[in-house]
């Protein structure tokens, strides 16, 4: 008589215990990088100038779209936002101008020509960065986004390899490498980055709507349903679980008649 044999857990599962393990190793340590960061302009003055106001301009782009972008949703910006973004563009063309050599400013013209679609324009500054130093995190982290957004996987994955390789503990390298795996149909590989991301970034929404991703393209509707609720258990109104939710539910009912 064989030994009785223990049952695989499903996705659902595994991603659940997952999550409760990481969420306890995290708890009281996580902060909101864009909190911090905003909090470093407001103390700077009471008073904004208007190089301040662009700087804030920056920050809030990159955290309010960067997230969204960061994990495979797009944005599309209404006349006022476009106006902002060309402001933007316009602001550190001039200081690129000025000083060739700061890196960081030539990062967020790239970041500035890829939030307008200027995908070669901004190809052009990161890899500029890179000929300046080869170990800089952003200049590979947007180059990855680029090439999604072009459907370029394998060279957006070559991208977020070194992203993690530089800093292995920044969630969002493993998110896009789970990304850009799923979108070449390895998903062993995807579930494997995304979960290693939820460990870094416990009760993520976002990280927990990309697993169901995976398992809605495996057809594994049963589990994708669930990871969905469980994305909506730490964000209710998360938009993109709810519609995966309902696109799901409404599958299963047809699949059922």
């Amino acid at each position: 008589m064989e030994p009785n044999k223990e049952k695989p857990k499903s996705l659902a599962k595994q991603m659940e215990e997952e999550l409760n393990q990481a969420y306890l190793r995290e708890k009281g340590e996580r902060r909101n990088a864009s909190r911090e960061e905003e909090l470093t302009v407001f103390k700077s003055k009471k008073k904004f100038t208007k190089i301040q106001s662009i700087v804030l301009l920056t920050i809030t782009l990159f955290f309010s779209t960067g997230g969204g972008f960061a994990l495979g949703h797009f944005h599309f910006w209404n006349s006022a936002e476009m106006k902002r973004v060309n402001e933007q563009l316009e602001y550190y063309q001039e200081r690129v101008r000025i000083n060739p050599s700061n890196l960081e400013d030539r990062i967020v013209l790239g970041y500035t020509h890829y939030l307008k679609g200027n995908n070669n324009h901004a190809v052009n500054e990161f890899k500029f960065v890179l000929q300046q130093d080869d170990q800089y995190y952003d200049a590979y982290y947007n180059l990855g986004l680029v090439y999604l957004e072009e459907k370029k996987y394998y060279e957006a994955l070559s991208m977020f390899n070194k992203t993690v390789e530089i800093a292995p503990r920044d969630f969002k390298g493993h998110v896009q490498k789970g990304i850009a795996y799923r979108h070449l149909n390895m998903y062993e590989e995807a579930i494997s980055s995304l979960i290693e991301a939820t460990k870094l970034a416990p009760a993520n929404a976002d990280i927990i709507y990309q697993i169901g991703l995976v398992a809605e393209e495996q057809g594994d509707y049963e589990n994708a349903i669930e990871i969905y609720k469980n994305a909506l258990q730490y964000d209710p109104l998360f938009t993109y679980a709810l519609d995966g939710l309902e696109r799901l539910e409404k599958m299963n009912v047809k699949v059922g008649e």
